[in-house]
């Protein structure tokens, strides 16, 4: 009975309701709300929270012949690269996904392979690798691809993906801290475990499963990771350092710390129209910063994307 009372006032008064509270108050715990408002200013984290109430379209990344893809799937061609489609079903059901045509990623989450420039024939190291979007990117652009994942788990994730879409990698079992392969690299790109609140609007249910004491280890274990990274990377390489988080603790901290410690490391700066991206997704220091309002160029249907953060960072010949 209290179910149905309720239920039935906020039938009645939905609208009421919401001008109340507003979208960002309903919908987002207030730990979040509260940083994204230090960080953004309360307007953009408003935006940030009303995103998050949007159903996501499904983007595609697909192996070539994007504009094909986008009309036999009724999609689009976004500015990044990607198709998004926004007709439903299962994913399985597609037309290319039994014959490895294309991968699901979201838009935003293309963009820090595309940031390390061209790959062909280039050994690229990608470290936390899996589920394999990103290594998937970098195979079909022709790299050589080192893909490091220490969990036996995701390994297997990893190398389905791959089988399925015809691609190859060399797959390393390791913990990347700990990795000694014994050489350099010239390319190297890390996805960091995070926090993952640029994902909210397809993970809903994140904010209470995760809190805000789990920044400190997440943080912790992500400095250690971006160190092993600037150790494998060669000389005059290119390092791009990402992560699904809008925290600026696991992104911009990140790599304030590192170009402090590592004074030959400099930041090579994302710049507008590469690879589709808005003067609005650059930040002042040159950084990759999407927030989930962003719309990634094309039409009405087209708003939305994950919020990410990349770095790409440059080794002096010297070192």
């Amino acid at each position: 009975g209290l179910v149905n009372a309720v239920s039935r006032r906020l039938a009645r008064d939905a609208q009421q309701l919401r001008e109340r509270t507003g979208t960002a108050a309903i919908n987002t715990p207030d730990w979040l709300l509260r940083r994204w408002s230090a960080q953004y200013g309360e307007e953009i984290a408003g935006r940030i929270a009303a995103a998050h109430v949007l159903e996501p379209a499904l983007d595609l990344c697909v192996k070539s012949d994007p504009a094909g893809w986008a009309g036999r799937l009724g999609g689009e061609v976004l500015a990044t690269g990607s198709v998004r489609v926004t007709s439903g079903g299962r994913i399985e059901t597609l037309p290319g996904f039994e014959e490895g045509a294309w991968w699901v990623q979201d838009a935003a989450a293309t963009l820090p392979v595309k940031l390390l420039g061209d790959v062909s024939g280039i050994e690229v190291a990608d470290l936390c690798a899996a589920p394999g979007g990103k290594t998937a990117g970098l195979a079909a652009a022709g790299a050589k691809v080192v893909a490091v994942e220490s969990s036996k788990r995701r390994i297997g994730i990893l190398r389905r993906n791959l089988d399925r879409l015809k691609l190859e990698a060399g797959i390393v079992e390791a913990d990347v801290c700990s990795w000694v392969p014994g050489r350099s690299f010239p390319k190297v790109l890390l996805d960091v475990p995070c926090l993952a609140t640029g994902t909210i609007r397809r993970h809903p249910d994140l904010p209470y499963l995760k809190s805000e004491t789990d920044l400190v280890p997440l943080a912790a274990r992500q400095r250690l990771l971006l160190e092993a990274a600037i150790a494998l990377l060669s000389p005059g390489g290119t390092l791009v350092y990402a992560t699904c988080s809008l925290e600026p603790e696991e992104g911009e901290q990140q790599i304030a710390a590192a170009l402090a410690a590592h004074p030959g490391l400099t930041v090579a700066p994302v710049r507008p129209g590469e690879a589709g991206i808005e003067p609005d997704w650059v930040t002042a220091e040159g950084y990759l910063r999407t927030l989930p309002f962003h719309s990634p160029g094309g039409g009405p249907n087209v708003a939305g994307m994950d919020g990410f953060f990349a770095a790409r960072l440059v080794k002096s010949t010297g070192l």
